[in-house]
């Protein structure tokens, strides 16, 4: 039954579409009626851009415009009817950086014709092609309702957009228009040019047919005549597009433009088209020159400009304070406004750029989670994950987060459990309430998973619950039946990192084990007396503290491949640092150890003290080896002034806080 409704509305549409030429009246009711109710196909299925856009004018064929082309697969039918997602996917990308203000300056001059008063009224795509047919009778009348229906087009929701682009397609005066614009290429004023380009590149139309490098060819043809409006929908066009012969030539040549015209340019928008064209390949000294010119006009900045500098910068991948700190402080100050998609842009522009802005990132996830009940939990999952990989804390959206999955776990497929698990463990966090049930939680949607897991999921799944503390029994069981089978080996390049989590799972199942006690004994490896570089100054500073070298030890290996920077001993009351070859000679059960890890920035959560994963399991292991873990931030350290750095480690030598043991296993 339902195979026959669609049958019957795709061939209402159809009849419908074809008599629209015939029959001079709008009809976006009907088809609004039907538009969302018939089954997705490909919209370029039935089309055969051979037809429509090779062959197209006789005498073409033996011109050199054929030379355009970059493949010989473009005049085959078979390649002719491909739409490739890339494409689609650039058209969202470039949607980000419409340039829709120019649109309506491209049609003020034109209020004394009723073509374009009529076309200002249309509401959907097929609207603007409705009535090039009936009363478009100039390029300009086709080239601007190319341009509306695209306009309109991006502004549907991605579910809509895949109907709307089979009607485009099947539309009877596409074709014709194709033949139009092919026809007067070079007779196209610049803005007609570079929109017509814009709207096909965007609509999906390949990239190797005869009218899009045709146009692309004109347009290097025109580049010094066109203005810096037209620069910029160019440039926004062509960053959306591959990289081909014509298209490297024409992005070689608007560079060239660039820097004869930057210092005449005034619009923040351009200047951002512009370094998303140019992109990371310019050369040093024309980023500066765009920076520059930025920052001339960033007293104008606005709060959309502002959202679209991030990704200009990230596509040119260079980081400027003095245009992205006045960018975030307006993002900080309108993070109300901010669309979900662009907070995850924003983040992971962020990482392009290795800009690390704490008030940022909080004022990011504090809005986030004041939302948390509007959002989807895949979309809440997705803002931690690029959170995660910025090493940024968001503690109170983890929490809601885990509060989430206990509730509702449905959502977990493996892809999300996988995700959950990453950012958990890398960030350290366990949920302030209902620990045990949040990761019971994950444990039973891992169990669910297993059927369908990989070795290597399965590995990654196991090491981020054993980073946590937590032992999930079944699928260790699964993980070691595997690795007993040789399962796990892969490639070189990913051996070593693969045997290195195999490992850390086995320690964490025999340390982490509730049957495993506090060995009386440790022992332990001198490997070298030599002090590595930046450690130095904490060498020196426990010298002049302790006053020997023979009070503590330094590079020390242990059991489990652990290894710590300096060890000191202390007596059972904790006040009196004793010599360690005393000790050694006499061991001692109350003898208390304090271990020293002098750890780089990268290791703790961004803008905190709070150990990342890897740091923090080691801490727990040496905990159940018996030492007193002190955590320090080299880079702090090596700030300090030698007094400071002296007093500092008699602070935590001698502090309460260090003989605690808070690390539990869960």
């Amino acid at each position: 039954m339902n195979n026959k409704i669609t049958y019957l509305l795709n061939t209402v549409r159809c009849i419908h579409r074809y008599s629209s030429v015939l029959t001079p009246k709008s009809s976006a009711t009907t088809r609004k009626h039907i538009l969302w109710t018939g089954r997705y196909r490909d919209p370029l299925a039935n089309v055969n851009f051979g037809k429509l856009l090779l062959n197209i004018l006789p005498s073409l064929h033996g011109s050199s415009l054929r030379s355009l082309s970059q493949k010989t697969g473009v005049y085959s039918t078979g390649a002719e009817a491909l739409l490739s997602e890339k494409a689609s996917q650039s058209s969202l990308e470039v949607e980000k950086l419409d340039d829709a203000g120019s649109f309506e300056q491209k049609l003020e001059g034109d209020h004394s014709d009723p073509f374009f008063t009529s076309l200002r009224k249309c509401t959907c795509p097929c609207d603007a092609l409705d009535l090039a047919s009936e009363a478009a009778v100039s390029i300009k009348h086709y080239t601007n309702s190319l341009t509306m229906a695209w306009r309109l087009f991006k502004n549907l929701s991605e579910e809509q957009q895949r109907y709307e682009k089979q009607l485009i397609f099947d539309h009877p005066v596409f074709v014709r228009l194709c033949q139009q614009l092919l026809r007067d290429a070079r007779r196209m004023t610049r803005g007609d040019l570079v929109f017509s380009l814009h709207a096909l590149v965007n609509l999906g139309v390949p990239q190797n047919t005869l009218l899009v490098q045709t146009l692309v060819r004109v347009c290097q043809e025109k580049l010094n005549h066109l203005d810096n409006r037209c620069i910029s929908v160019l440039a926004t066009t062509l960053a959306g597009m591959e990289k081909d012969k014509n298209v490297s030539a024409l992005q070689a040549g608007l560079q060239l433009l660039v820097e004869q015209r930057i210092s005449s340019i005034r619009d923040i928008f351009i200047l951002q088209n512009l370094m998303r064209c140019l992109g990371k390949d310019a050369p040093v000294f024309l980023k500066k020159k765009l920076e520059m010119a930025v920052v001339r006009e960033i007293d104008g900045l606005t709060f959309p400009n502002a959202l679209r500098m991030f990704l200009a910068l990230a596509a040119m991948n260079y980081c400027s304070l003095p245009i992205l700190n006045p960018c975030s402080k307006k993002i900080q100050e309108n993070v109300h406004d901010v669309p979900f998609r662009q907070l995850i842009h924003i983040l992971e522009a962020c990482h392009t750029l290795q800009y690390r802005n704490v008030k940022l990132f909080s004022a990011l996830a504090d809005y986030v989670n004041s939302t948390a009940y509007l959002w989807d939990k895949r979309q809440i999952a997705l803002f931690l994950s690029a959170c995660e990989v910025l090493a940024f804390q968001p503690t109170e959206l983890l929490d809601i987060f885990a509060e989430k999955v206990i509730e509702d776990p449905d959502f977990l497929t493996l892809k999300n459990l996988l995700i959950v698990l990453r950012v958990y463990s890398r960030l350290n966090h366990v949920p302030r309430v209902q620990k045990h049930l949040f990761f019971e939680t994950l444990h039973s949607c891992l169990n669910k998973c297993l059927p369908q897991i990989s070795s290597i999921e399965l590995l990654k799944a196991v090491y981020s619950l054993g980073i946590l503390g937590y032992l999930p029994h079944h699928a260790l069981d699964e993980l070691l039946q595997k690795d007993s089978k040789d399962e796990l080996i892969l490639s070189d390049d990913l051996k070593e990192q693969n045997t290195a989590m195999l490992h850390s799972v086995k320690t964490c199942m025999e340390l982490d084990s509730p049957s495993f006690t506090k060995p009386a004994f440790v022992l332990t490896e001198n490997l070298s007396s030599l002090v590595p570089l930046n450690l130095r100054k904490a060498q020196k500073a426990l010298i002049e503290l302790l006053g020997d070298e023979n009070m503590f030890r330094q590079n020390v290996r242990l059991p489990y491949r652990y290894h710590i920077d300096f060890e000191i001993r202390m007596d059972s009351d904790k006040k009196k640092v004793l010599p360690i070859a005393a000790t050694d000679d006499h061991p001692d059960s109350h003898v208390q150890r304090l271990a020293f890890l002098f750890a780089p920035v990268s290791a703790f959560c961004l803008g905190t003290t709070h150990p990342q994963g890897k740091l923090a399991m080691k801490k727990r292991h040496l905990n159940k080896l018996g030492y007193h873990v002190i955590l320090i931030q080299n880079k702090k350290f090596q700030e300090m002034k030698n007094e400071d750095a002296v007093e500092f480690l008699k602070r935590k030598i001698y502090s309460e806080d260090v003989f605690s043991f808070p690390e539990t296993t869960v």
